[in-house]
């Protein structure tokens, strides 16, 4: 990929188009035939690789009004795409139900009661999945949404006495989503989180009374990050999880319910590579420090995600030799939280070397602070199947004056 970096300078994202699909196969095989998959945006909202996936037949999860945007600009219509997210403003709500959205994940009954509002000014009425917060699967996993106390969704106990699953002017709860871990490899770790989330959604509406026409199941389907390594396989997901689902939704292979899940990192992590170059080397009390093009503005740099604290990139690197030295990898920005691997292992790095970070293409730059210390833009290049590049886009910060702030000109 050197020449794309000679080309478009560094740093760089190049994202694979045949990658993408390759993913989005995997995982459609992985799951229960005739579910439902939507694409989570924010793992990368790039609008080749939004429509690459809408090609494929996924819908959309979003959780901004630049999300359904993007979306719609990528061909999906907005009655596809989940709006999800806990602090949904009337106006988003509003936007997005005039651009057509449908369904809406309902965190609270404050944001049930908001939706509601919204649709019944619009003299419309909305569906909604109610959010729950069902109990954690025993058993290690990657970044917990659920299953303890968290700003997802509501208790299953409090929705029921808050009515959340009533119907109500503007709005007619369908169903539920649950999503309660993020990133686990391990098959059978991931096998329990759904057979727990499940046994949740199946109790309350047996609670309630209530038939669901859809249950979003939601993911945790993991994939590595900046460092070298292959998706999970998953290969006995598919059976795991048919088997739950008739014990105990006997009809849900008739779609009832429409049975749904959640992908962002799988779908996409592994088609994206970031190019960045060694500005330079230098050794300070035992320990090499490579400066690169590339800091937490370009690259995990949302401590939400866990990256930012716990650096872990590993790059390959192209034509040096076999020896290896432990390297600390930092960025050009002026601060010392400008780390991207503190223990790297590499060939001895020059300046000029351009270091090639693999499975950057989920929560790589959508993750990072682009706008900290008002560094230049990203390039990002997408290549189809043969290698050619069909899409290539610079990410720039414009800052707008809105009256009566705006400067006087003249």
């Amino acid at each position: 990929m050197t020449d794309l970096a000679r080309r478009f300078g560094t740093p760089l994202y190049v994202y694979r188009l045949d990658r993408v699909r390759s993913a989005a196969h995997d995982l459609l095989a992985a799951l229960p035939r005739g579910a439902r998959l939507y694409y989570s945006l924010k793992a990368n909202p790039h609008p080749a690789v939004v429509r690459e996936l809408r090609g494929m037949g996924l819908h959309m999860e979003v959780c901004s009004a630049g999300e359904l945007a993007t979306a719609v600009q990528a061909g999906t219509p907005a009655a596809q795409c989940l709006y999800t997210g806990p602090g949904k403003t009337p106006g988003e709500i509003a936007d997005a139900l005039r651009a057509g959205v449908l369904l809406f994940s309902a965190e609270s009954p404050t944001d049930l009661r908001r939706i509601a509002d919204q649709a019944a000014g619009a003299g419309a009425e909305a569906e909604c999945l109610v959010r729950l917060n069902g109990q954690a699967a025993a058993g290690g996993t990657g970044l917990r949404m659920t299953g303890r106390s968290s700003q997802f969704g509501t208790d299953a106990d409090t929705a029921r006495q808050a009515g959340m699953f009533k119907r109500q002017a503007g709005a007619r709860p369908v169903g539920a989503h649950l999503f309660s871990a993020t990133s686990i490899a391990d098959e059978q770790s991931l096998v329990a989180e759904f057979e727990s989330v499940l046994r949740t959604a199946v109790d309350t509406f047996k609670d309630v009374g209530l038939q669901p026409s859809v249950l979003d199941l939601g993911g945790g389907f993991a994939a590595p990050f900046a460092t070298p390594g292959d998706r999970p396989a998953y290969r006995g997901l598919r059976a795991s999880l048919e088997g739950a689902l008739d014990r105990e939704l006997p009809r849900w292979r008739a779609a009832d319910p429409l049975i749904a899940f959640e992908s962002g990192r799988y779908l996409v992590a592994d088609c994206g590579t970031l190019l960045t170059s060694v500005l330079d080397v230098k050794r300070s009390r035992g320990t090499t420090y490579a400066v690169l093009d590339a800091g937490v503005n370009v690259l995990g740099g949302m401590s939400g995600i866990g990256r930012l604290m716990t650096p872990a990139m590993q790059p390959e690197v192209d034509g040096l030799a076999e020896t290896t030295e432990e390297v600390t990898l930092v960025g050009p920005l002026c601060t010392p939280l400008d780390v991207l691997a503190r223990s790297a292992r590499l060939t001895a790095p020059r300046p000029g070397d351009v270091l090639s970070v693999p499975n950057v293409g989920a929560y790589g730059l959508s993750a990072s602070l682009t706008g900290f210390l008002g560094r230049p833009g990203t390039t990002e290049v997408v290549l189809d199947s043969s290698g050619e590049v069909v899409d290539v886009r610079r990410m720039e910060q414009v800052d707008r004056y809105s009256p009566p702030f705006a400067p006087e000109h003249g």
